[in-house]
């Protein structure tokens, strides 16, 4: 995980010092060890990491299928004793329970200013004062209104509505205003390309828009492709004046704030939705061609909710910070447990997170800093990227830092393997790269992608936190499996929920079995109240991949898992991702890239293996910092970025890199890219390359590097 510059390691300098330190640390060991085990109980917490998660309940030679052993805890029971079964009960019934505590908080924009950079450079930063809090009551108060708000406008109930912008509490407020209406809503990320938001606004046939004043100007052209589109509501900027001006004639543009005031005189009644009605048509990222509309109920919300509220402990002093989009599933029903459990909702942006992102004024301080979460939500290329800022900070310090922080960090991970908590080294080292994250945060939840074991360890290690990591599915409501948050292990995605089963089924083609060993695998299938209905005008993609068996329904996920003695399902594969090379060995494309991605020197990648040949090739986008370091070491410090993606001295010393880290990650030979081409663009959403999500849209990578491909195989 770490690199070593072994002249320096071997220095004797650093070398008498590293043993001193360890010999202190021995006899540290001796004397406390019968204190912390005394006071900490570690057989305990190895117990209740090991304990079975799930049982089986059917079983053949064709397929295995495991239900929870967990019973249903607190609020999931509180919730069927009050019939909490649509999203509209439970804002009711928190604004009744909370009243007047911290519910939605916003952060003020004081002014944003010009700031000249090192380099002469002047960038915009905002200069922030503090959070802005609304109380149960009043967000309540305010979904209410803007719910009649919308039916003053015209907007009748079980009507679809799209909501298309960045993550914020008027988002919540107007998706809550919707349902106390029975109006389903469209969500759609706020960084999906035109051509997709138009497809989803003409597919859905609405007649409202839920904008915000960033986003507002893209419909001067995307008007002329929605037709129907009447009506847009735009959420205002803090600072700026909305320019509401040179739109499509005969479409009317309103503040969020009208229509809250509009609906606070209105007579309309509350249309209060069932359990089966549609809550949201959800539209997945698209990594496969055009996103496709999930039809998601407020049922299927519920039971996930509970699901999620048997897994995670919540407390009464909890607080959520909000920065990944709410247009995911994963995000919105980690939100709505939070809203369920009374658990305020600080609002940030990736832009604004911590002291050092990129909005942030120097000398101002992050979001993270001033709300102080204990909770939050990510996803793998965020906890990525913050494994990769404490790897580059460690190897810009002296040799003996280094290895000083090496050893601490073996030291750390070793006693927790063994069921203890290391409370001295804690305070003394981890408990500052802690403060990152504003020094309180207790529980990641990771979702949307498989989480590499070695960033699992080393945030949950140097963060000091639980870092619980979830398997879902937009067409599951993102219920499936979650991380008991006692388990010690790594890579795994934990047992199943207790609002649906799992079941792994033969997939004979890629000789996964139930009765392959040591443990079975198979195709994931996933059954119970959390799946959804289907997709949206799709009928025949709909009877592909649901069904329904013995009045419970089914969805089949394509992902490859293994459940292990525990009843844990760890993901393997994905059918669309193996590929079969000449020599006749499989290789899981995702698996390597999640592995590669963890390595310094790459920013994205994407492995293609074809099946006529013996090897795998890489598209690799660099980390320019990164790529800059490698190029002093070679001589090459003059040349410009484009320059070096070019220069077959980097392309070979990046090659060494990946094969090197391929084998700390215990990757086969045949699985570690034998080429690779370096690409000159970072990849965005903007580009068609990467989903709204973030991930591959592998089909598009091939044919924009089609020729670099076939380069790197002739070579």
């Amino acid at each position: 995980m770490f690199i070593e510059d072994d002249a320096q390691m071997d220095s004797f300098w650093v070398q008498s010092a590293l043993g001193a330190i360890k010999a202190i640390a021995f006899m540290y060991d001796i004397i406390t060890l019968p204190v912390y085990l005394v006071l900490q109980q570690p057989w305990k917490r190895r117990q209740d990491s090991r304990r079975v998660k799930a049982k089986i309940v059917r079983n053949d030679d064709n397929e295995l299928t495991y239900r929870t052993t967990d019973p249903p805890r607190d609020v999931h029971v509180k919730m069927l004793q009050e019939n909490i079964d649509t999203l509209e009960k439970v804002f009711n019934y928190v604004a009744k329970t909370y009243t007047s505590k911290r519910c939605l908080g916003t952060r003020q924009i004081l002014s944003e200013e010009d700031e000249v950079q090192q380099n002469g450079r002047v960038f915009k930063k905002y200069n922030l004062g503090d959070y802005k809090w609304k109380t149960f009551t009043e967000a309540e108060r305010m979904a209410a209104n803007f719910g009649r708000g919308l039916r003053e406008l015209g907007q009748k109930p079980r009507e679809n509505i799209v909501i298309f912008a960045e993550t914020r509490a008027e988002w919540m407020i107007a998706a809550h205003g919707c349902f106390k209406q029975a109006m389903p809503i469209v969500t759609v990320y706020a960084t999906l390309g035109d051509d997709g938001v138009a497809h989803c606004i003409t597919e859905t046939e609405v007649t409202t828009v839920i904008t915000s004043h960033d986003l507002l100007p893209k419909f001067k052209t995307l008007l002329d492709k929605c037709p129907l589109v009447k009506t847009i509501i735009y959420i205002e900027d803090q600072l700026q004046k909305t320019e509401t001006t040179g739109f499509k004639e005969g479409v009317k543009i309103l503040p969020f704030n009208q229509v809250v005031k509009t609906g606070q005189d209105s007579k309309f009644e509350h249309v209060p939705p069932k359990g089966d009605d549609i809550a949201i048509i959800m539209y997945t990222s698209g990594s496969t061609g055009t996103p496709k509309g999930v039809l998601l109920s407020h049922k299927n919300c519920i039971a996930t909710m509970k699901g999620f509220v048997d897994m995670v402990p919540i407390y009464p002093d909890d607080v959520l910070i909000g920065f990944l989009p709410l247009a995911h599933v994963f995000e919105l029903v980690a939100e709505s447990v939070c809203l369920m459990t009374g658990v305020p909702i600080g609002y940030s942006t990736p832009l604004t997170l911590i002291d050092t992102s990129s909005k942030i004024k120097r000398g101002c301080k992050g979001d993270a800093t001033v709300l102080k979460p204990t909770c939050m939500t990510s996803v793998p290329l965020i906890l990525d990227r913050i494994s990769k800022g404490i790897n580059d900070k460690v190897n810009s310090g002296s040799a003996f830092k280094k290895a000083l922080f090496k050893f601490l960090y073996q030291y750390k991970v070793k006693w927790v393997q063994r069921g203890y908590k290391t409370p001295l080294i804690d305070k003394l080292v981890f408990k500052k790269v802690a403060k990152l994250m504003g020094g309180k945060v207790r529980i990641i939840m990771s979702g949307g992608a498989p989480l590499s074991a070695d960033t699992h360890e080393q945030i949950k290690t140097c963060l000091c936190l639980e870092l619980i990591q979830g398997y879902g599915l937009t067409e599951t409501t993102s219920g499936a499996t979650v991380m008991d948050y006692r388990d010690m292990t790594y890579g795994r995605t934990g047992g199943p929920l207790t609002v649906c089963d799992i079941r792994l089924v033969n997939w004979e083609e890629g000789n996964y079995r139930v009765t392959n060993k040591p443990y079975p695998q198979g195709e994931v299938l996933i059954g119970g109240e959390c799946v959804s209905q289907g997709y949206y005008k799709l009928p025949g993609k709909t009877n592909e991949d649901f069904f329904e068996e013995d009045g419970q329904r089914w969805f089949k996920t394509g992902d490859i898992g293994e459940i292990q003695a525990d009843g844990v399902l760890k993901i393997i594969d994905r059918k669309k991702d193996l590929v079969k090379l000449q020599a006749g060995e499989y290789v899981s494309l995702g698996k390597v890239e999640s592995e590669l991605k963890t390595c310094g020197i790459i920013e994205n990648i994407c492995v293609y293996g074809d099946p006529t040949k013996q090897y795998t090739v890489a598209l690799v986008v660099p980390n320019q910092n990164h790529l800059e370091e490698l190029a002093q070491k070679h001589g090459l410090g003059e040349k410009t970025f484009e320059e070096l993606c070019s220069s077959p001295i980097i392309e070979k010393a990046i090659l060494k890199e990946i094969a090197e880290h391929a084998r700390k990650c215990k990757l086969q030979k045949y699985e570690v890219p034998a080429a690779i081409t370096l690409c000159k663009e970072v990849w965005s959403p903007d580009m068609g390359l990467v989903t709204a999500a973030f991930k591959l849209k592998r089909k598009d990578i091939q044919d924009r590097y089609q020729h670099d491909i076939n380069r790197m195989y002739a070579s």
